[in-house]
């Protein structure tokens, strides 16, 4: 899904697939207020993301059965993102990324989405661990590149971990913090400047 590089408005940019957009404070759209979303997929025709901070009380193995056993802790659902919250995306940690499997398709390093009509005991041996989204992100060409530069995303690299932390609530601040100087000091920032 990764591409060279690609034209909009005449200037070429990267694919920013397996980079992670962290919302600016700025951000108050509540589907995406003080999340952390995972780029999927970044072609011309738009991008693709799941939101990495959301967890539902949706056990994974209450509707995906034996795939239960691959969730990382916590073993939930997810909430994606607002697009077909009925679909599901299945993220994949591998334990040798090099092998190549026809079910994974990687994102960045070992972290690829997972085919979920295999069978799970087959894959047992090769996966580290799973998380699964009910629903993704998505934006149509040029919209995120328009969000960004707005001042709505932060762009910042993702860490093989990110989408398996076990405390998904606190990935916004914990990403931001990583990032040292005045990007950590935004880690602080209150979510109601109200209160502050």
């Amino acid at each position: 899904m990764q591409e060279e590089g690609r034209a909009i408005d005449g200037q070429a940019t990267e694919s920013m697939a397996g980079r992670l957009l962290v919302a600016a404070p700025t951000l108050k759209d509540p589907n995406f207020d003080r999340t952390v979303v995972l780029l999927v997929a970044h072609e011309p025709g738009g991008a693709l993301g799941v939101v990495l901070n959301r967890a539902t009380e949706i056990p994974v193995a209450e509707v995906l059965g034996d795939w239960g056993e691959l969730a990382r802790d916590p073993g939930v659902v997810f909430e994606g993102g607002p697009v077909q919250p009925d679909s599901a995306i299945c993220l994949a940690r591998m334990r040798h990324p090099l092998r190549p499997m026809k079910s994974f398709q990687q994102i960045s390093g070992a972290v690829g989405t997972l085919d979920l009509s295999v069978d799970p005991a087959q894959l047992r041996e090769s996966i580290a661990g799973i998380r699964v989204f009910a629903g993704y992100s998505g934006w149509d060409s040029g919209q995120l590149e328009q969000e960004i530069a707005g001042g709505s995303w932060f762009v910042l690299d993702a860490l093989p971990g990110d989408a398996f932390v076990d405390r998904p609530d606190d990935l916004w601040p914990m990403v931001l913090r990583r990032q040292g100087g005045l990007m950590a000091a935004v880690a602080h920032f209150p979510a109601d400047v109200a209160l502050n």
